[in-house]
């Protein structure tokens, strides 16, 4: 056990579904459900775990913290995580080099922050074992100065928050050459998070010349989450299992249930 794994237990409010594979070291992907930092969507938990461990990817759904707590808390939850996962104490054969996360809404700006190196303020912490692989985003709030979702501003950085800390959460802003190759998707009638969040984040990505892929739906309500009664949106799945092969992380002939159903 490294140092890592002998330093942190496993982190509070952890499942774990483990891949549907025999490959040595697969894979794995943190799992960050939405909720606007005052609770978790359970649609975009499990069942999304489920649909990842479907296609040979170990998947961590983590329930960080929500308020009352604020930031740094939610962020320190998903820093743990992510080194706890490479670390292998939980027992899987995960590949450490290859942990990405995926997350919805809200639980797309903690995996936008983690993207983009935010700091917590523990050096153990704030290092490049806690930046991911690879990042999916779904509907995600990227930016604290734009377009803002005020409900999680309130939540995570309380009422009347200075400048400089909504800049400091607003990931587009801190985007560099080592932030992970993304996969976003976004409605463009979403009422609650408007589409500006991810459009930015990718034309951010997109200049540090980070590998990005972004899908604009013309219509879909915020948090479908895997979507499945929307014929449309939840094409994102099958959009994304083909991303996932493209970029070498799961089998060219897997083929996830999701995708069984949407294949002509």
């Amino acid at each position: 056990m490294d140092a890592i794994a002998q330093e942190f237990s496993a982190p509070d409010r952890i499942t774990i579904v483990a891949a549907d594979t025999q490959a040595a070291h697969a894979p794995a992907i943190l799992v960050l459900p939405g909720g606007g930092y005052a609770h978790h969507a359970d649609h975009e938990a499990e069942p999304v775990a489920s649909w990842l461990a479907s296609l040979g990817l170990h998947a961590f759904v983590l329930r960080y913290r929500t308020s009352p707590n604020r930031h740094p808390a939610p962020l320190i939850d998903a820093k743990r995580a992510l080194q706890w996962i490479r670390s292998g104490a939980h027992g899987l054969p995960v590949d450490a080099g290859r942990v990405g996360v995926l997350g919805f809404s809200a639980g797309g700006h903690v995996a936008a922050t983690l993207s983009t190196s935010v700091e917590t303020g523990n050096d153990k912490l704030d290092t490049s074992t806690s930046v991911p692989d690879l990042a999916v985003l779904c509907y995600p709030v990227i930016s604290f100065t734009s377009s803002v979702h005020q409900g999680c501003i309130d939540n995570l950085l309380g009422v009347s928050p200075s400048v400089s800390s909504l800049r400091e959460l607003s990931a587009e802003l801190h985007v560099t050459s080592t932030a992970p190759p993304t996969f976003a998707w976004h409605t463009a009638d979403d009422a609650a998070v408007d589409a500006e969040h991810s459009l930015r984040y990718v034309s951010a990505l997109t200049k540090a010349g980070i590998p990005t892929e972004l899908h604009v739906f013309p219509h879909g309500r915020h948090g479908l989450g895997m979507a499945p009664d929307d014929a449309d949106v939840s094409q994102w799945t099958r959009l994304c299992e083909r991303w996932l092969k493209s970029r070498g992380w799961i089998s060219a002939n897997a083929h996830s249930a999701a995708e069984n159903a949407l294949s002509p």
